[in-house]
């Protein structure tokens, strides 16, 4: 028997009802506006419960083409536990309400063979929400077309760290028939998450935490790490995401393809105005392939 990963936030979530999970997933997919002709190699999208990011991560699923996918790679961050290394999990396969995603033991052992890995024991990966909340989406959009999952937690890895694993993937990236998931939630605002930064000059606190969200959306399309560092390091802002995005920043530019990133749909959890209020931003990006002069994508 397959060793399985639970889907250990499923009831809480989001919906442990395949139906109802199902239905919902149509319904902000349907909702979603995507560039027809275009089929995204990577995207960015939140991991937060359904109900609050479920709508904006549409955005960024709506523009895959399935049928061109054989293999996803899940990055996001680690909340429960402090590594500096990027980890791989334990689990044969990633269990959902919809259905099950095998984990590429091929392109794991590669992986493993670098040794710029290393292995998250089962109640670690279980404990992490940021990969299981992109799996009901994976899957759901997945139906019908085989693949594999390479899930990767990236850990607080220092900017050094980030270009080394960004250049060790960006083959995978090259390759047309992979997709990367990139999840990251962004600004986290309020006492509760030790973070409130406020221009008064933008606005409201929320117009405020919109314009410094935005500033690091312009990085990421830019494709500019270094200038996405020194953002982060300017102002702090609390987007847990950040290092998977960077390393796919990192990839980006060691990649042979040349790729356009943009941001699709931007969102907050509330729209804070007083100091005791709190909010989480939630942001969805593509990446598609730049046409060569040939025409070739």
């Amino acid at each position: 028997m397959p060793k399985v990963r639970a889907a250990t936030h499923a009831g809480t979530w989001y919906s442990n009802q395949g139906g109802q999970l199902q239905k919902q997933l149509d319904q902000w997919l349907e909702e979603a506006n995507a560039e027809e002709g275009q089929h995204a190699r990577a995207i960015i999208a939140p991991h937060a419960g359904y109900r609050y990011s479920g709508h904006v991560a549409a955005f960024a699923y709506k523009q895959i083409d399935p049928s061109k996918v054989r293999r996803v790679f899940l990055l996001g961050p680690s909340h429960h536990f402090y590594s500096k290394h990027c980890l791989l999990s334990p689990a044969e396969e990633y269990a959902t309400p919809l259905g099950s995603a095998c984990i590429d033991a091929e392109v794991y052992a590669e992986l493993r063979a670098t040794g710029k890995f290393q292995e998250m024991d089962g109640p670690a990966d279980e404990a992490e929400h940021s990969l299981e909340l992109h799996l009901p989406y994976i899957v759901h959009v997945m139906r019908g077309h085989p693949f594999m999952l390479v899930p990767i937690v990236v850990g607080a890895v220092s900017g050094e760290a980030e270009a080394a694993y960004g250049r060790l993937l960006a083959p995978y990236l090259d390759d047309p028939t992979n997709l990367f998931v990139i999840s990251s939630d962004f600004c986290h605002w309020g006492r509760r998450f030790g973070f409130t930064y406020h221009e008064p000059e933008r606005g409201p606190i929320h117009a405020s935490v919109e314009w410094l969200d935005r500033q690091g959306m312009a990085l990421i399309e830019a494709q500019d790490a270094h200038g996405f560092a020194a953002y982060l390091k300017r102002y702090g802002n609390t987007i847990c995401g950040r290092h998977p995005t960077a390393v796919l920043l990192h990839a980006l530019a060691h990649c042979r393809q040349r790729f356009e990133v943009q941001f699709r749909k931007y969102d907050q959890s509330h729209r804070c105005t007083e100091p005791q209020d709190s909010s989480v931003s939630y942001a969805a990006a593509v990446a598609v392939a730049v046409a060569g002069e040939d025409g070739a994508a």
